[in-house]
């Protein structure tokens, strides 16, 4: 007998060997995951605060530039494309959301990299493209490879304050919840940091290492569902329903009703 996870699994296989016996193309690797359902923990992917400059942008009619800095699993390592990284699909999903408006998602993600190297090519990476709006996924590489936290701590404090001067929202991304991470001692005390040092700074979080918990812990669905062959990188399942949440989070954060100033100040006790 079968368990529910084998029988997908094996249903996935058997449609895959008809569909090459028909001459069509073979079901991908994540096919058993297109069964379950892209979902986050209720409200866990709400961005805490505005995207006020992307905002500003939507609102006046003009394009916006968002810029997609980070290692392996920005540049779409475990894809079976560039078209299948979450900011290339991050961009097909904005521009569902605002057809009207001119939308580009530049993929600065570099195979590897750490919060270092990312910073020594921020002015031609990241400045040079005059973003509005720069998601920073951060903190894999280092956990990874056993670095200590503190250097990595004033790193990303230091790039946050970065992005800020060249006047772009910041969206940060934490490490991704895969067993490779998981198993180092470090992984969650990384994600403890990258959160710290977001509400520090009052910017955003997106929760990507507590929403691919979700997925694997409350709602069942086995690693090899959602991740590459290598049990580190995502796949096209994954990454589209990153993308497809992350964007959901942003244009929510675009658009939210801003209380004005003077409505928050109260008249002076008399």
């Amino acid at each position: 007998m079968f368990s529910p996870s084998g029988f997908r699994a094996h249903i996935a296989v058997v449609l895959s060997l008809a569909a090459a016996s028909a001459g069509l193309a073979p079901i991908p690797a994540s096919a058993e995951a297109a069964t379950y359902a892209c979902a986050d923990n209720g409200s866990l992917t709400r961005l805490s605060y505005p995207l006020t400059h992307m905002a500003r942008r939507i609102a006046t009619g003009h394009s916006v530039t968002i810029v997609a800095l980070g290692s392996s699993s920005t540049a779409g390592a475990g894809a079976s494309g560039p078209a299948a990284s979450y900011p290339s699909r991050l961009e097909v999903e904005l521009k569902a959301s605002f057809p009207k408006q001119a939308i580009t998602v530049l993929n600065r993600g570099v195979n590897g990299e750490e919060a270092a190297d990312m910073m020594l090519r921020f002015d031609d990476s990241v400045a040079a493209a005059h973003p509005d709006v720069v998601l920073w996924q951060v903190g894999t590489n280092a956990v990874l490879r056993d670095n200590p936290l503190g250097p990595v701590d004033r790193l990303v404090h230091d790039g946050i304050a970065r992005i800020k001067a060249i006047g772009a929202d910041v969206v940060l991304i934490d490490p991704q919840f895969a067993p490779k991470v998981t198993v180092k001692p470090d992984a969650e005390e990384m994600v403890r940091h990258i959160s710290a040092a977001a509400k520090q700074a009052s910017v955003d979080l997106f929760p990507r290492f507590a929403l691919m918990r979700g997925w694997h812990d409350r709602d069942a669905i086995p690693f090899e569902a959602f991740l590459s062959p290598d049990l580190l990188h995502m796949n096209d399942w994954s990454y589209g329903c990153l993308a497809k949440l992350l964007s959901s989070a942003m244009v929510e954060a675009a658009t939210r009703p801003v209380a004005s100033a003077r409505a928050s100040i109260r008249p002076p006790a008399r």
